[in-house]
């Protein structure tokens, strides 16, 4: 079966590129093929990002807020966004949204389907399930069927749990998030909490971890359980919803399409759009699905190469990365230091890759000279 174009999974990426797509009143007349094992019908993960002003998906925000926090046990920092905001979309309320879009195209299938393998020549792409094989103009791929090899030399794994707790008595103030609390035991890498009140009985708290190997089970919620007691001191509440994930952060270079396969184009993680340093993806995904439908409408490759000053984010990540990964400095001692000494709202656009350079030149200046020129320039001639 042939389709213009085919979108190998169904998570943020795949529907994000999919409804931008069918908001386009051109684009929106191809034949699309949509294949993923899973239907999409569980509230899986939630997204949280900055943005400036009113996004693609705004009508489902779920909570947003002006104030933000960062905190270890020695200091504190409470700040007013101006230009932005931090918002949350649950994973359920994105996925209801884009499905119930799409139905009204008949011109998009969905298919579910084990994904087996991914292959292209010079004018078709192939994608091939256990029960098929669909062929398109463009395979674009979200899975880690190319990814490449992750492992404790060239990755830090983020890692974390989080729960959605609700209490009997207003506990919270909702316009108040805390970003990062880092006054939590540090003993398996960077670890710290997040608390985003949606109500004044409603929270999402979020045990996360940067380091090699994930932990057991049991001390996720351990760790969860002690916090709400101790720091949140709240002593009954209901787990409303649970979420897990693990998100790469890597040295290993994401090719943007497989050698020699440039109609197979690798979109979100696979892309390498996980910012490796923080572990962010949602505006990136945004970001590049831009530039690919720009491309489509143009009649050009949606294979975007990056730019230079992306290739410049891109090397302050991985020296960031790899001042964590030899351990140079911790990474509750990285960012402790930028908050201390950068306006909040500059290391925002720092980490979203929207700082100007002599913000970077600043951003820079923070930290200590030695670690960071090392690894700066041990990732500047590396081939990754």
């Amino acid at each position: 079966m042939n389709y213009d174009y085919i979108i190998a999974g169904s998570g943020a990426a795949g529907l994000s590129l999919l409804y931008s797509l069918l908001q386009d009143s051109e684009l929106s007349k191809s034949t699309i093929l949509v294949v993923d094992k899973d239907t999409k019908q569980q509230n899986d993960r939630t997204w949280c990002f900055w943005e400036k002003e009113a996004g693609y998906f705004e009508s489902i925000v779920h909570h947003e807020w002006k104030n933000l926090e960062f905190k270890t046990e020695e200091f504190k920092r409470q700040f007013e966004l101006e230009e932005y905001s931090y918002k949350m979309i649950r994973g359920i309320d994105f996925y209801e949204f884009i499905l119930a879009f799409a139905k009204n195209f008949e011109n998009v299938t969905f298919c579910y389907e084990q994904i087996t393998t991914i292959d292209s020549t010079k004018d078709k792409a192939t994608l091939t399930t256990d029960k098929a094989s669909y062929s398109a103009k463009y395979v674009f791929n979200s899975t880690p069927i190319f990814n490449p090899e992750i492992n404790t030399k060239n990755s830090l794994l983020q890692h974390f749990e989080g729960w959605e707790i609700e209490t009997k008595e207003p506990v919270f103030d909702e316009t108040i998030g805390t970003l990062m609390d880092f006054s939590l035991d540090q003993k398996h890498g960077a670890t710290f909490m997040y608390v985003l009140p949606t109500s004044s009985n409603k929270a999402l708290v979020e045990y996360t971890l940067f380091s090699p190997e994930l932990l057991d089970k049991q001390e996720y919620k351990t760790a969860l359980k002690k916090y709400i007691s101790e720091e949140l001191s709240i002593k009954e509440f209901e787990i409303t919803h649970e979420e897990f994930g693990v998100i790469p952060m890597s040295l290993a270079k994401f090719e943007a399409s497989p050698k020699n396969k440039e109609r197979i184009i690798n979109i979100g993680t696979a892309g390498g759009y996980t910012k490796a340093s923080s572990g962010y993806t949602f505006q990136f995904v945004q970001k590049h699905t831009e530039l690919m439908i720009e491309a489509l409408k143009h009649g050009k490759s949606p294979l975007i190469k990056p730019s230079f000053r992306e290739k410049m984010f891109h090397w302050y990540d991985k020296t960031v990365l790899d001042v964590m990964l030899s351990k140079k400095m911790t990474g509750k001692e990285i960012f402790s230091i930028m908050f201390k000494k950068l306006a909040p709202e500059k290391i925002l656009a720092f980490l979203g890759n929207e700082s100007t350079f002599w913000q970077e030149l600043k951003t820079m200046n923070s930290v200590p000279l030695i670690p960071f020129v090392s690894s700066a320039l041990k990732q500047l001639f590396s081939k990754n």
